[in-house]
């Protein structure tokens, strides 16, 4: 039980990535806020994942900085602190650098970064009232390589500034106890690609990405949310400021 009795906030919880680690976390003991945009979408999730009020959600955009300060304000009144955070919400819809617009840049940039950046902001003032705390932020293996069949530069650069973000925090935070690490992950089956194609489309495209990945598969949630959850855990004490692609072996190379 790597975590017993402690709080943890999983935003982008409703489905795929978040929806698997905040599953788990309950597993090994902890009490969840679960975060995503769809009210009724996460508490389908909370439902199946816990029976004992062990999770309480709070629907909202991370985009709005009140949310993450929301969040934290429900893990303290709720269940007196926060430990963890896993800042896994994110959206992605390749587009051609020269088709973007503003509207959309900021759509990735908010809900991406300052989403991000904003949640970390109020879960770390929590953490330091307990002595320390770890956060984890989902990234992307394209904020590391680009893809040239998935053009997604906005995207990519948001996903940048959430791995520079790691490291700058990991040495700001280090004397109050708070560790921050990310995950960087290649293809994963969740439910982000219905986001902007097709059932039908969905089920065609993504086995052409098996080949992509040296070890001869998609990633699917479980993959990361293992490795976030050893992020997260005492077990990894000595580790702040990494970015752990968890991609199949993209970033070795490719044949």
């Amino acid at each position: 039980m790597r975590f017993k009795d402690k709080v943890a906030i999983v935003t982008g919880g409703g489905s795929g990535i978040g929806k698997e680690t905040a599953k788990r976390l309950v597993a090994e003991g902890a009490s969840v806020v679960l975060n995503g945009r769809d009210m009724a979408k996460l508490e389908t999730t909370a439902n199946e994942i816990s029976a004992d009020n062990k999770v309480i959600v709070v629907a909202g955009d991370i985009a709005k900085p009140t949310v993450g300060a929301e969040l934290v304000k429900q893990a303290e009144d709720q269940f007196g602190g926060l430990d963890i955070l896993i800042n896994n919400a994110g959206v992605f819809k390749p587009k051609p650098f020269g088709e973007i617009t503003e509207d959309e840049y900021d759509w990735f940039l908010d809900t991406i970064l300052k989403g991000k950046f904003f949640t970390a902001q109020a879960a770390a003032k929590a953490m330091k009232k307990r002595g320390g705390g770890a956060i984890v932020q989902t990234g992307s293996m394209w904020a590391l390589q680009a893809v040239g069949a998935t053009p997604s530069s906005a995207y990519s650069a948001a996903n940048a500034g959430v791995h520079a973000l790691v490291r700058n925090l990991a040495l700001e935070l280090a004397a109050d106890g708070i560790r921050i690490n990310a995950v960087a992950p290649a293809v994963v089956e969740t439910p982000v690609y219905s986001t902007f194609l097709s059932q039908e489309d969905v089920a065609k495209v993504l086995p052409t990405f098996n080949a992509f990945h040296p070890l001869g598969r998609n990633g699917q949630p479980a993959d990361v949310a293992e490795a976030i959850l050893f992020l997260a855990a005492e077990q990894s004490g000595w580790i702040t400021g990494v970015v752990l692609p968890v991609d199949g072996g993209v970033m070795a190379g490719r044949n």
